[in-house]
């Protein structure tokens, strides 16, 4: 369902109300100007039937009452199919003199005075002042709509016309008014772990401005909180560090003191829990740094190197064969430490959590992509986003911490990179895909540089 900005239901909203009332304006003022025009109409009629009189006053001197079938003729210049037409007609109803554009029989067989709508007539009936003869004066229908229509055009036309000009000036009015709006929208969208730096003073209006004090307030709250967090896991994983090293030598001795005795067993695992501290305290010292925003700088540096280091490390560390090829040169911009602990987590859970049987294999393209091959079952889409969450693990007895996907997600925000995670590997049954992509760039020595578009796979062969 499409969400509609403030500005547009702010916008539609007014253009619904102003357009219902510019038609039920229209209305009333069509049904005004067809009243007035055929009120004025009428009263036409009217005065021509009172200047026929002088015609009635020849028929009474001359005596000349027409037996002629459809009355005698009068023919006048320039009548045409606009021009009212009009009858004299004796009390007992014979046709004396009519127009040559009025039919030869009368317009209402019944003479009674006042107005009548007959089929291409609008006629006015009054007796003479007499009372021996009738005037019957018509008005052609179609002249009178023609003239009806035409009257409410003018009046309703100028509205038509003018209501896009009004569409114009109410989107223009409305989003320059919700200009402060905007502003505030986007300072508020800048904000994030990195920066929670309180809302500088903005030209808001009254309304806004608790909005603004409100979240101010709730930056600086969070902020306090997120540096009392940090601060708690950094001084926690840095004051639990050198007694967990020196917990782990003293047991790596007593293990060597105690082998081929029945307490030799108790002996590793306290040595294995203690390396699994140790390896805890390690990542959260990384999320501390992580969080802290590091990584936020411009410098330039091979990745290469980096990815090669940390394959060898980990081939010494795991006892696992990590193949490398491909280009020998990627340059991006960021810190080299803060990248590594990106591609050193990453390299990590291909190792931990792959199959023995088949080697890790890395393979950098000149289309600067980072590939990375290794076996695993595959994972659903659900189980995949909970592994992003800090202290969450997918369904594996593999040693690890739950938080090397959480840093990863820091570390790539920071960056400016994009992390896609795929399960299985497209066109395979098994295996996992991470495809981070940096931001493109130059590589040219004017501190521009070249980004790196990295896709790693972790897959089966």
């Amino acid at each position: 369902m499409k969400r509609w900005s403030l500005a547009s239901r702010i916008v539609s909203g007014t253009l619904i109300i102003v357009l219902g009332a510019l038609v039920l304006l229209s209305i009333l003022v069509a049904a005004f100007t067809r009243y007035e025009v055929t009120e004025r109409l009428d009263n036409s009629l009217q005065e021509v039937a009172e200047r026929l009189e002088f015609v009635i006053s020849e028929l009474g001197r001359t005596g000349q009452g027409s037996a002629t079938p459809g009355g005698q003729v009068a023919r006048l210049p320039g009548v045409n199919r606009r021009t009212l037409a009009y009858q004299i007609a004796s009390t007992d109803g014979r046709l004396e003199v009519r127009s040559q554009n009025a039919p030869e029989t009368l317009f209402v067989p019944r003479l009674k005075m006042g107005f009548y709508n007959v089929p291409s007539f609008r006629v006015y009936i009054v007796p003479s002042v007499s009372g021996r003869h009738y005037i019957l004066v018509g008005e052609p229908a179609f002249h009178r709509n023609e003239a009806v229509r035409r009257a409410i055009l003018i009046s309703v036309l100028p509205m038509v016309i003018f209501f896009p000009a009004i569409w114009v000036l109410v989107r223009w009015r409305v989003r320059r008014a919700m200009r402060p709006l905007t502003s505030l929208q986007h300072e508020i969208r800048s904000r994030g772990g990195a920066n929670l730096a309180p809302i500088p003073p903005l030209d808001l209006p009254e309304e806004l401005v608790s909005i603004h004090s409100a979240v101010n307030l709730l930056l600086e709250r969070l902020k306090m909180a997120l540096s009392t967090e940090r601060a708690f896991a950094a001084n926690a994983a840095h004051e639990l560090r050198n007694p967990v090293g020196a917990l782990l030598a003293q047991v790596q001795v007593l293990r060597n003191l105690l082998q081929r005795s029945e307490y030799e067993e108790r002996a590793t695992t306290i040595m294995h829990q203690a390396r699994r501290i140790g390896r805890m305290m390690e990542k959260l010292l990384q999320l501390s740094r992580v969080t802290s925003g590091i990584a936020l700088t411009g410098n330039m540096f091979d990745l290469v190197p980096v990815v090669r280091f940390l394959a060898r490390e980990l081939e010494r560390e795991k006892d696992q064969t990590i193949d490398l090829s491909g280009v020998p040169h990627l340059m991006i911009r960021g810190d080299m430490d803060v990248a590594g602990i990106l591609f050193r987590n990453l390299l990590e859970n291909a190792v931990l959590h792959g199959s023995s049987l088949q080697p890790v294999r890395v393979v950098i393209t000149e289309e600067a992509e980072i590939l990375i091959f290794n076996d695993c079952d595959p994972l659903t889409s659900e189980i995949l986003q909970d592994m992003e969450k800090p202290f969450v693990r997918g369904k594996t007895d593999a040693e690890g911490s739950g938080l090397g996907l959480a840093i990863v997600r820091q570390v790539s925000l920071q960056l400016q990179a994009d992390i896609t995670i795929t399960s299985p590997v497209p066109g395979k049954t098994r295996g996992i895909v991470v495809i981070v992509h940096f931001p493109s760039g130059d590589t040219e020595a004017d501190a521009s540089f070249k980004g790196i578009k990295s896709t790693w796979f972790i897959t089966s062969s």
